[in-house]
């Protein structure tokens, strides 16, 4: 099984900006909400989340001036 045979991956596979990268990072937010959920807010989380949002900001303002 492929990763683009789950439903949800490959309606943002198909729907998505043809980058492998940012849609990973797309499909990742909400397992990163859903770990803070489960787990509580500690400093772990708390530094996922951090790390999470860093590289979602670094990496479209790294495609927003490469294009």
């Amino acid at each position: 099984m492929r990763s683009r045979d789950i439903p949800v991956v490959s309606a943002v596979a198909e729907a998505g900006a043809d980058d492998r990268i940012f849609d990973s990072l797309l499909l990742v937010g909400p397992l990163v909400i859903g770990m803070i959920v489960v787990l509580g807010r500690s400093p772990v989380t708390e530094a996922v989340a951090i790390a999470y949002i860093a590289a979602f900001v670094v990496y479209t303002l790294y495609r927003g001036v490469q294009t």
